[in-house]
Formats: structure tokens, sequence, C-alpha cells
């Protein structure tokens, strides 16, 4: 979108229309804000088709915006003047009211409920902010320009869209008639700088001992499967487990949208497709699973295991891609896997249990889960072994857990950490022929705190 186009669409946003105005206080502000815009588009004429970087453009807008306040007789304080700045170059270059929640390092996740009510969540815990847009059209038109920039629509026709903005924020929109008090709009934000195992550390997430045994499985090329409830974490721990892969290995990563940031050499990238406004051009994560097949790939990510390509997945995890990861939607483990073989026969082929089992008892091999606790933080609360069939039952092995007994502080965070239960995998052999050594303190057993 041009700067003209940016100003325009951002004029249409602060016309006087748009909102009722009132003598004095902040609607007198905000009269002001609306007016200096219009002046702003009007004296910038001819110098709206510059091409230049975004900063030059912010900077010379900035200039304007100074230059037209001094000439207002209004009384205006300092904070004032920097407010109405931030918000016409917040409409203008970004996304409104929105757009200081975006940049803030702290809001993990902004979630606009309709125009007047707009939430963040912060270190976990969900909380309301003063900020808001001048009306429902407001809204749209932000939502609109998000949309628009990764080659989306939405409209009435299709009043749902998934995108990402360019540093890989998911965002999700619903409008009306599916959205009855007005259009929503929800961005999971994504670290510039990607987590590394010491943050996870540092967070409590999971500690030395996992990282070494996560280590370890990923470059002894188990396959790890990462489960969990929705934002408790799964992608962040998928991004950094997967740093563990060595960078002369060919990986094929898969997505719904592109969220996984790897660093290798040789990493290929796949994001699925929607269908258009026809019903046509629709590219499944499963025909992405399936063609990445035929690649090459020593590894295969996918970033979220949802449907019938669960089956594909087990199969390629048993035709030689070992290592591959993914993350699935469960509440435990044994939950995990049930998950699985519900979304294998989604793929339409009527197999019967036991076979499906015994495909995910030959292709996984360490279950991975996380939860987000009352205190806002999100752990690994535990991890597990498939060892494999007894009868039609998959068998799992807890070698580590997330001890609850050791109860909470005065500040309602939880004391507990992960332990080892002092069993060791029955894969640590394979990993020993491999040449990769488990420390021998590594599964050392640590008892539960006593109530």
């Amino acid at each position: 979108m041009s700067l003209r186009e940016r100003l325009v669409t951002a004029d249409s946003d602060m016309s006087p229309a748009a909102t009722p105005v009132l003598v004095g206080g902040a609607d007198a502000r905000d009269e002001i804000e609306r007016n200096i815009h219009h002046q702003l588009i009007e004296e910038m004429g001819a110098d709206l088709g510059v091409e230049e970087s975004e900063a030059a453009t912010r900077m010379r807008i900035e200039r304007k915006l100074s230059s037209l306040l001094s000439r207002e007789t209004t009384p205006l304080s300092t904070e004032d003047r920097k407010e109405i700045i931030a918000n016409v170059l917040d409409n203008v270059m970004g996304y409104g009211p929105i757009q200081t929640l975006l940049e803030d390092p702290t809001v993990t996740e902004v979630m606009v409920n309709n125009a007047e009510s707009i939430y963040v969540e912060r270190t976990g815990k969900i909380e309301r902010t003063e900020r808001r847009f001048l009306d429902e059209a407001h809204l749209m038109r932000t939502i609109d320009k998000i949309v628009s920039q990764v080659g989306r629509r939405i409209d009435e026709a299709s009043p749902m869209v998934d995108a990402r903005l360019a540093d890989g924020s998911r965002v999700n929109a619903v409008i009306s008639p599916l959205a009855i008090n007005g259009p929503m709009l929800t961005i999971r934000k994504f670290s510039r700088e990607p987590f590394t195992a010491t943050d996870l550390i540092s967070f409590g997430t999971m500690n030395e001992r996992l990282d070494q045994f996560l280590n370890a499985c990923v470059r002894g090329r188990m396959n790890i499967l990462i489960s969990g409830g929705t934002g408790t974490g799964k992608t962040t721990l998928l991004n950094v487990v997967s740093q563990y892969v060595s960078n002369d290995e060919r990986v094929v990563t898969i997505e719904d949208a592109a969220e996984l940031q790897l660093h290798q050499a040789h990493v290929l990238r796949l994001e699925s497709r929607p269908p258009n406004i026809e019903g046509k051009g629709q590219v499944a994560i499963r025909d992405l699973v399936r063609n990445s097949l035929r690649m090459r790939p020593d590894r295969i990510i996918v970033g979220e295991v949802r449907g019938g390509e669960a089956l594909d997945m087990l199969q390629a995890m048993n035709t030689g891609h070992d290592g591959s990861l993914s993350t699935v939607h469960a509440n435990s483990p044994r939950d995990a896997l049930s998950r699985l073989e519900t979304m294998v026969l989604m793929a339409g082929f009527d197999l019967p249990i036991r076979a499906i089992r015994e495909q995910e008892a030959a292709a996984l091999d360490v279950l991975v889960h996380l939860a987000r606790l009352r205190d806002g933080t999100r752990r690994v609360v535990k991890v597990a072994e498939v060892e494999g069939m007894e009868g039609d039952t998959l068998v799992l092995q807890d070698i580590f857990y997330f001890d609850y007994s050791m109860g909470i502080d005065d500040s309602g965070r939880f004391l507990g950490h992960l332990k080892s239960t002092g069993l060791r995998p029955k894969f640590s052999r394979r990993l020993e022929d491999m040449g990769i050594e488990l420390p021998a303190g590594l599964f050392e057993y640590e008892p539960p705190a006593r109530r």
C-alpha cells in the first residue's frame, strides 16, 4: 500500500463523521487530532509519491506533524502533543490504536473483542487496555489493511480469515454476519528474536535435564510429538527443539501459517493455502506432507497436526524419515495418541484401531506435554516414552513429571519443577549405538514432595 493510499485510508478513519465531538477534554483533543490529519494530507501534496524507506517516511511525517501542531492555537500540553503525533502516525503507518500494543515486548497477544474493547496478554494473564477504535468502520479498515498486506481478503462472502504479519505474528479475524458484537481481531505475537533453550529454562518452562535429554533425542533422530492446549507454548518449544537439528540435514517445514524460525542452512518452508472466493485452489497440510516425501527430506517438521495429514506423517516416520517433529492439541500425552487415532480416521480410510496404534507405536518415540498453569506460566509437565504395544493398548512410560505437590508461594506462583521418575528410556541403547551418551545422573530419581 502506497503512502498516499495509507494517508487517505487513515484520513477516512479520522473523518469528523466517524465520532461525535464534544467541546473540552479528550474529545477536544480528538478534534484537533483529526484537523491536524486533514492538514497533513493537504500540505504534503506531491511529496506523497516519493519513494523512500519506511523509517525515512515516518521521520518526514513526524516533522510535518510537529510543524502543524506548532501553529495550533488551542493550549496543548507536551504530553498531548506527543500523543497526537503518535496517534496520527499509528493510523498512517501502522494499525491504529493497537500499533503500540504490537510494539510492546511485554505483550504476547492482542485481542480486539470490538471497537470499544481491546485486551492483551502479559506474563500469561489477560488484562483490559484503555485503547479503543473510533468505531466499527475504523476497526474494519484496520483488519482490511492487515489481511490485504498478505494477499488475503475478508468480506461477507468470506467472513473469517487466518493470516500472519510480516514478523510472523498469527492473525485471526472474524466479521459480520458471524461476529455478533462487531468485528473481532486476535493477534498472537512472536518474538523478533526466537527463544532459546536458555530462555525457556529461565522462564521455568523446562530445566537443564530436559534440555540435555531433548538435545540427545533430536541428534539421535527420535520422532518427537509435542502436545498441549491452546497457548501453552507448543510452537515455541518446537522452535527451540528444532535448533538442535544438524546444519548438514535437509529439513522441510510444513505449516498453516509460517511461524517456525529455523536457522539451519538447508531448510525448505512450505505453507498451506486456503480456497479462494470461488472455493478453489486450496492446498491443505496433507497435500504438502505427501509432496514433501518427494523432496528428499532428512526430517519433516509439521507445525501442527490437525487432520488427515496425521496418517501421512506417521507413514513418513515409519519409512525412513526419522527425527521428525510435530505438535498436536491435547490435554495429556495419552490424549494426544487418542487424537492422532481420530485424525488418522479423518483421512478417509476405514482402518482398524489396532492397526493405527501399531503405526503410532512404531513411529513415535517421545511425547512432550505442556500446560499453562494458573499462575500464567507455561511449563513442560510430562515427558513420556512410547514403549510399544501390550495387546491392543499403547504403553507409555513417564520419564519426567512436574511435581505439583511442592505447592505455591505467596504470590501464587507454582514452586514445583520437572523431576525424573528414575526410569531410563529403552531407546537410550539406540542413542549409545549412535555415539550419543546420556549423562549418568540425567535420570536420577527425585521423589515428589510430601504434602
